[in-house]
């Protein structure tokens, strides 16, 4: 009985340790994004609440929390007040899988990769909830939309995954930072693949050039557009607590996580991709949602798929190793 309550209270303290800060990194990445992106556009960001504007996330927090909730008529109110709440556990959730340093995670299995991706694939089922159960027509037409565009770029990463597999030989995230450690990092020999793997996960959180499911006007703001106070603060939390997990994804595919040179260095690479996703939101028009699909099915899948092919016929031509497993995998 001692062993199990010490190991239930070493989960809970190491779940908060790692919540906690998580928390905090959303709540000030929002003013650091709003800053930068006043500064691009030479206008003024938020100066107002403390020094230079740091509070301002705790105010706007504090807003959100004190507002008052409001349930939709004939809305199915169960699935509405679930919905927001899922996704922000499934986002918090992807944490548990990713690693910090050469040991340091919650979840290690051979498989943690897959694992990833099929949590970051159950959000499909929560944006279609929250549009349904709103009983509005404009926040089902934004969700059907979101998923018809996460959807479509999830089958390129799942690909993109394949790819990883197919060189390293493993699904684990630690196996594939060490390979990287060992050789060489992927960004260099797969440049055309990272690049299309961030633009992906550009596209998988719903962000500028393709955040057409909450900007349209004909669709108000998406499939959330019936939310207000904590439930609408859940949908912003996963949105952002998503690009910070999805570009610790990527420093951990293509740029060799933290590397020879320890924590901090890993954490700067991370920081490095977050602002990226910024300077894009900043910089770039939106996609019609027509382009964004044509994008997905007539350029990034065929490309993906035949890099997939000529990788796996140059890895048998070459030695033949890590092919078996690979096959042994599917």
């Amino acid at each position: 009985m001692y062993n199990k309550g010490f190991f239930v209270i070493e989960i809970f303290v190491t779940t908060l340790f790692i919540l906690i800060p998580l928390i905090i990194v959303i709540a000030f990445y929002t003013l650091i994004e709003r800053k930068l992106m006043a500064s691009i556009q030479r206008r003024r960001g938020p100066n107002i609440n403390g020094y230079s504007g740091l509070l301002q996330p705790i105010i706007d927090g504090l807003k959100l929390i004190l507002k008052e909730i409001i349930i939709p008529a004939k809305s199915n109110m169960y699935i509405f007040i679930l919905a927001p709440i899922f996704m922000m556990s499934l986002s918090f959730a992807l944490w548990s899988i990713l690693p910090f340093y050469s040991s340091i995670t919650l979840i290690d299995t051979q498989f943690n990769l897959l694992f990833f991706l099929t949590i970051s694939s159950l959000n499909v089922y929560n944006v279609i909830l929250s549009g349904w159960s709103s009983n509005s027509k404009y926040a089902f037409l934004g969700s059907i939309r979101a998923i018809s565009q996460m959807l479509s770029y999830e089958l390129i990463l799942g690909l993109l995954i394949l790819l990883i597999l197919s060189i390293t030989g493993s699904l684990r995230i630690f196996d594939i930072v060490n390979y990287q450690i060992q050789n060489i990092s992927f960004f260099f020999p797969l440049l055309p693949i990272a690049v299309i793997t961030f633009i992906t996960l550009l596209a998988e959180t719903n962000r500028i050039p393709f955040d057409l499911p909450e900007a349209e006007s004909e669709l108000v703001a998406g499939y959330n557009v019936e939310y207000s106070s904590i439930t609408f603060t859940m949908f912003f939390l996963s949105e952002y607590c998503n690009m910070v997990a999805m570009s610790t994804l990527w420093v951990l595919l293509f740029w060799s996580g933290w590397g020879k040179l320890g924590i901090i260095y890993f954490i700067l690479k991370i920081l490095f991709i977050c602002l990226f996703f910024i300077f894009v939101r900043a910089l770039l028009p939106r996609y019609r949602f027509d382009q964004l699909i044509l994008i997905g099915w007539q350029v990034f899948l065929p490309f993906t798929f035949s890099i997939f092919c000529f990788i796996l016929g140059f890895l048998l031509l070459i030695n033949g190793l890590l092919l078996p497993n690979f096959i042994i995998f599917l």
